[in-house]
């Protein structure tokens, strides 16, 4: 199972390599993407998006990362991924339950029975339930995996 410190050590690692990168190389393009550059803004902005989840819930309108040139997206990556990974162990210092009241109602949706729901995307659960940290962590750590294998 991946943990918080794994994930901002990928992250980093990645966000460098974009940081080096020369122009020529951000702008080419990769499979499913126009250019490299924009599949590091896309896993920015996924990244974000679960940090996000995690401090205002499902219901929050989406933000998106902001396109502003192919020199940022490494320190996008960055940024967002160490939102996410504050974002994540505060969640996970809170305990499994955190937000969980004897209704069984968490800060961003319904679970089951009093624990948590573990949802299937980062995009929420069909009730409208946020994912668990550990489903975010896991898709965090899979999507900095993806970029950088795309990438290299």
């Amino acid at each position: 199972m991946p943990d918080v410190p794994s994930l901002l050590e990928s992250v980093d690692r990645l966000a460098d390599r974009f940081r080096a990168m020369p122009q020529s190389r951000l702008l080419a393009a990769v499979p499913g993407h126009p250019s490299r550059a924009a599949a590091a803004l896309a896993l920015a902005d996924q990244l974000a998006r679960a940090a996000q989840l995690l401090e205002e819930g499902a219901g929050a309108p989406a933000r998106q990362v902001p396109d502003v040139g192919v020199f940022a997206v490494g320190d996008q990556i960055a940024v967002a991924g160490h939102d996410l990974a504050a974002a994540l162990a505060a969640e996970l210092a809170d305990g499994p339950n955190a937000g969980v009241t004897n209704a069984g109602v968490t800060n961003g949706g319904v679970t089951n029975g009093g624990t948590r729901s573990a949802g299937t995307r980062s995009a929420g659960t069909p009730n409208g339930a946020r994912p668990s940290a550990d489903v975010l962590l896991a898709e965090a750590v899979a999507a900095v995996d993806a970029v950088e294998k795309l990438c290299s």
